[in-house]
């Protein structure tokens, strides 16, 4: 077992692609002599060279873009987007190119691209830069959207992504990226399973990223109460693992979903559909969701808080789901 932060365990992953397969390689916005935007690539430039490690202009289109054609071209290209705001600048290039070109082509040509990108509120950067647009990213054919929520996963996530024949969106929370654990650097991953973090018989708490540590927090919280809180973490949001959603939701006959996206139109209310839709005879209680606010996040420290989904509320929502 090794112990490192995730920031170490996204910047070791990285460095073990780059020294098993040559084809692979890192571009973005300072990801070369500044470290990362989050440090996260700090000396891979020392270690790999300029030809690796490439410093893009401020262009997420043109750079984006490139590592689509680089994709195609037979290489396996890491793209950095510094904030998931900024991958709008090249949705064009995502929807249009990337998610589609192995259906329009008819199986001919394939895209294995990795873009990463910081995800997430709670750092007082305001509303241009406190998104949580995994939710988009995850409506769209062709792509496949992870959120590694833990550090192992950070760890483990990467590899199985550049193996993938299609375009992966990695959403990194920011907040997490000085979380610190002890990881198994032989364990291997999957990227097309959710899994239960924490076994429970009264309520499932289902969640994903930045919000884990959250959920499972309150899980902690409940037990006080006499509730036994299930915690299942998605992971991977793309496809969307039904199967565990709906056997939590069978488990438990009670559902609270946290979402840090926005409410209206949501992940939270694809995953309450599809739990109606697999498991509705099952439920003993209406399906609940607790989100952010429908608000550009604020800057102020006190109401991004009140924004975001915070312990206490979800404390709150899953014993309001119970009645208690």
């Amino acid at each position: 077992m090794t112990e490192m932060t995730y920031r170490e365990a996204m910047r070791q992953a990285i460095r073990e692609a780059m020294q098993e397969d040559p084809r692979v390689f890192l571009m973005g916005e300072d990801v070369g002599h500044y470290g990362g935007c989050y440090a996260v690539s700090k000396g891979l430039l020392d270690e790999f060279g300029a030809e690796r490690i490439r410093d893009t202009p401020l262009s997420e289109s043109a750079f984006t873009g490139a590592g689509i054609g680089a994709a195609i071209g037979g290489m396996r290209p890491i793209v950095e987007l510094m904030t998931c705001n900024f991958a709008l600048l090249a949705l064009d290039q995502i929807l249009n190119t990337a998610a589609t070109l192995r259906h329009m082509s008819g199986g001919q040509f394939n895209v294995p691209l990795v873009i990463r990108l910081a995800t997430g509120g709670g750092r007082q950067l305001a509303a241009q830069h406190s998104h949580s647009l995994e939710g988009w990213f995850a409506h769209i054919p062709g792509l496949r959207v992870l959120a590694p929520g833990t550090v192992q996963d950070a760890r483990s996530m990467l590899a199985p992504a550049l193996d993938d024949p299609d375009p992966v969106l990695i959403f990194e929370n920011a907040l997490l990226y000085n979380d610190s654990a002890e990881i198994d650097e032989t364990l291997g991953l999957d990227i097309d399973h959710a899994v239960i973090r924490r076994e429970g018989t009264d309520i499932s708490l289902i969640t994903y990223g930045g919000s884990l540590g959250k959920v499972l927090a309150a899980a902690d919280q409940l037990e006080p109460f006499g509730i036994s809180a299930e915690v299942l973490d998605l992971r991977v949001l793309r496809p969307l693992d039904e199967a565990a959603i709906l056997a939590t939701a069978a488990n438990t006959r009670r559902v609270l979903i946290v979402d840090e996206g926005w409410r209206s139109g949501s992940l939270s209310a694809e995953i309450m559909a599809r739990i109606i839709e697999g498991a509705f005879w099952v439920l003993d209680a209406p399906i609940s969701r607790l989100c952010s606010a429908e608000v550009p996040i604020p800057y102020p420290g006190h109401l991004e808080k009140a924004a975001l989904p915070s312990v206490d509320g979800i404390v709150a929502a899953a014993r309001q789901t119970l009645g208690r």
